[in-house]
């Protein structure tokens, strides 16, 4: 029985209970449906050539011995079976392969395998997703066929792009504008046809998005309702309904002095944000639209892993997706300065509140992927929450591992793609460490610190503005999503820091280490920032010249 069947049919408490029932669940239950369904997949695993592979003649039934015999993983493990799509050596048959990049300026893109049950899997949390962004207390929700959905997604074969398919199996949405004309346009293009379609319709009422693009479009939306060029002054056709409340926003705009805002022409029941940095957009997009966006958490590699209730106060990992193990902040730092080292890992009835770990998945179902490092490290907020009911933990996204600097969602810069830009733009920098900050609106940013070479300082005047237009020229040449960045959101996210000659060195002889080049910590930098302005620092060239 279709979705929408469903919605006639039963009743908000039958559909309620199928689909979001897992909050319910104590920790034993979610434990027990966790070890069942990795022992089913332990035994597809290890009896295909991808398994066996990993596996080198052992055997393992169980999930204590599949976790001794299986390392910890990362794309490189499977990259030479999987970008080749060798989809007779997997767990299961892929039906569809989801792209996204890898690593900028050094592998293009890395391809994720989905199985029939996955899919099906996939397309039952997200009906729970939108079930839980419409819901107000437990077991009341609103969602019906022919609901408006504003289009501010990519398209296949990225992840975000099995979302309409997922949908359009159960229920019918309509998609403003419709996706098989989405796709075909650019990202402005299909805002304004999309905003324009809701104008004429007369309402808007879900919206889903990365956070950072969430946040653009909304203040598209706001331009094009001011009745400028392209804006409302050029719409043929209006709902009566809609003519009303604009009529009506106008003369409240007006009176207060302010522009006109989403919230002032549409009520979405739905509000959804992924990806990265949604805390530094959640609290402007709630003023922009009247309605505090829901997170859930999604990537090409595990698929639809999480989401937050109605509380919206932490996200709940679905128990059928991906059987979860943690990696604490400690363990991972050591295993980040030293690769060889193996991290410890802890279950989802083992993590403490408060603490930090970086996610390992196994995707269930077939999936090709096992003890698989994502990238993505959360914080336990609660094992328990009084507000929605639940006995399970909870987590808050925090960010990309400290190696990789994720900005909006956009980029995931490296320490190779940042050496990569230098040494194209063959600027004389001798040294430089990159971290991840926001500025005074909460934005991200790429904060690039700096020592250039003497003998540049001496030969040239080299401003910072003018290194960080030359560098965002190979940012944006060596990293295709950086590009995208700016072109999309209209924001270059780079600031960059000369610091005086031998700063470096003396920051390595004074603490005796090395910095991390990718997002040394808070108290690194300070320290290094305290030595430059402390400390003569000289010239090397110069024979000891002062700076």
């Amino acid at each position: 029985m279709r979705f929408e069947e469903k919605l006639k049919n039963l009743s908000q408490e039958e559909i309620w209970q199928e689909y979001c029932g897992f909050l319910d669940l104590s920790m034993e239950e979610y434990m027990s449906i966790q070890n069942r369904l990795m022992e089913e997949q332990i035994a597809l695993w290890s009896n295909c050539p991808l398994g066996q592979r990993f596996l080198k003649g052992k055997k393992v039934t169980t999930i204590d011995e599949f976790r001794k015999a299986v390392p910890l993983t990362t794309y490189g493990d499977y990259a030479d079976v999987l970008l080749t799509k060798q989809g007779s050596a997997l767990p299961d048959e892929p039906i569809i392969w989801i792209q996204t990049t890898w690593e900028g300026g050094r592998h293009p893109v890395k391809v994720a395998p989905y199985t029939k049950s996955m899919l099906d899997t996939y397309r039952n949390n997200v009906l729970a997703c939108m079930i839980l962004t419409t819901a107000h207390e437990k077991g009341k929700f609103d969602l019906k066929a022919h609901d408006t959905f504003l289009y501010a997604l990519a398209p296949l074969p990225y992840a975000t792009g099995l979302f309409p398919l997922a949908l359009n199996d159960e229920i019918e949405i309509d998609f403003l504008p419709p996706v098989k004309e989405a796709v075909q346009m650019s990202f402005s293009e299909r805002n304004k046809l999309g905003f324009k379609m809701a104008m004429k319709r007369g309402d808007i009422d879900f919206f889903f998005g990365l956070g950072s693009v969430a946040y653009f479009v909304s203040l598209s939306l706001s331009s094009l309702s001011g009745g400028g060029g392209g804006g409302l002054s050029s719409l043929k056709k209006i709902s009566p309904s809609m003519l009303m409340r604009l009529m009506k926003a106008k003369r409240i705009c007006k009176k207060e002095g302010r522009e006109m805002l989403p919230k002032d022409l549409f009520k979405p029941k739905g509000f959804v944000v992924a990806g990265t940095d949604n805390n530094s957009y959640k609290d402007d997009l709630e003023r922009l639209w009247g309605i505090r966006p829901m997170e859930l958490f999604a990537g090409t590699e595990p698929s639809c892993i999480g989401t937050e209730t109605w509380t919206k106060n932490g996200m709940y990992f679905f128990p059928d997706t991906c059987f979860y193990e943690f990696i604490p902040e400690r363990e991972m730092e050591l295993s980040l300065d030293d690769p060889e080292y193996q991290p410890k890992t802890y279950l989802m009835n083992e993590v403490l509140p408060g603490e930090k770990y970086e996610l390992v998945i196994s995707v269930l179902k077939g999936g090709a992927f096992v003890r698989y490092r994502v990238g993505d490290v959360y914080r336990c907020v609660g094992l328990e929450n009084t507000e929605d009911g639940t006995k399970i933990p909870r987590f808050h996204y925090i960010d990309r591992i400290p190696t990789v600097i994720d900005i909006a969602g956009f980029t995931r810069v490296t320490e190779y793609s940042i050496q990569s830009a230098i040494d194209l733009s063959r600027l004389e920098i001798d040294e430089w460490v990159a971290i991840k900050e926001y500025n005074e609106e909460k934005r991200p940013r790429l904060h690039l610190y700096v020592e250039l070479s003497p003998k540049t300082l001496i030969s040239q005047a080299i401003s910072k503005e003018i290194l960080r237009e030359h560098l965002s020229v190979y940012f944006k040449y060596v990293d295709q999503d950086y590009k995208d960045l700016k072109k999309i959101l209209g924001v270059d996210p780079l600031e960059i820091t000369i610091l005086k000659c031998g700063t470096f060195a003396e920051h390595q002889r004074k603490t005796g280490r090395k910095l991390r080049k990718i997002n040394p910590s808070k108290y690194d930098v300070m320290e290094l920032l305290q030595v430059e302005a402390s400390v003569d620092l000289w010239y090397p060239s110069r024979g000891g010249g002062r700076l």
